[in-house]
């Protein structure tokens, strides 16, 4: 990732943030000059621009987190794809001795399942283990 890229999302998710805090302020200022309640309570219509306003400043910092995570959002999938490949390879080496021991009963003996089951597990995994390195490569 480009330097210039992470101090363009940090600069954006800064600007919302100052922006979502200027609406607060400004709000509670209104509402305090604005404050003609006829009792104790807040009036219906008080408590519906609060939560409008509540909902769209939840919306802005939601775009702002947002905006921030992206780029590492790919990193992490790479990565992960990565590990995951890794884990997938793992059976395949603990497999390969046993494929290896018993390759003389390929067709007949007295290890023909074990070294049917040996090969289908490590074929398996291996497939598993190649895409996931094959899919990180592609990210």
């Amino acid at each position: 990732m480009k330097p210039h890229s992470i101090g363009r999302t940090l600069g954006i998710g800064l600007r919302v943030a100052g922006r979502i805090a200027g609406q607060q302020v400004a709000a509670s200022a209104d509402a305090a000059a604005n404050a003609k309640s006829p009792g104790p309570g807040p009036s219906s219509v008080d408590v519906a621009a609060r939560s409008r306003a509540a909902g769209k400043a939840t919306r802005n910092v939601a775009r702002g987190i947002g905006g921030f995570i992206r780029p590492f959002s790919r990193v992490g999938g790479i990565l992960w794809l990565e590990v995951m490949g890794v884990f997938f390879l793992l059976p395949v080496v603990v497999f390969a001795p046993t494929i290896w021991r018993t390759k003389s009963s390929y067709a007949h003996g007295p290890d023909h399942t074990t070294f049917l089951l040996s090969t289908a597990i490590a074929l398996v995994f291996l497939y598993l283990g190649v895409t996931s390195f094959w899919r990180a490569g592609k990210k």
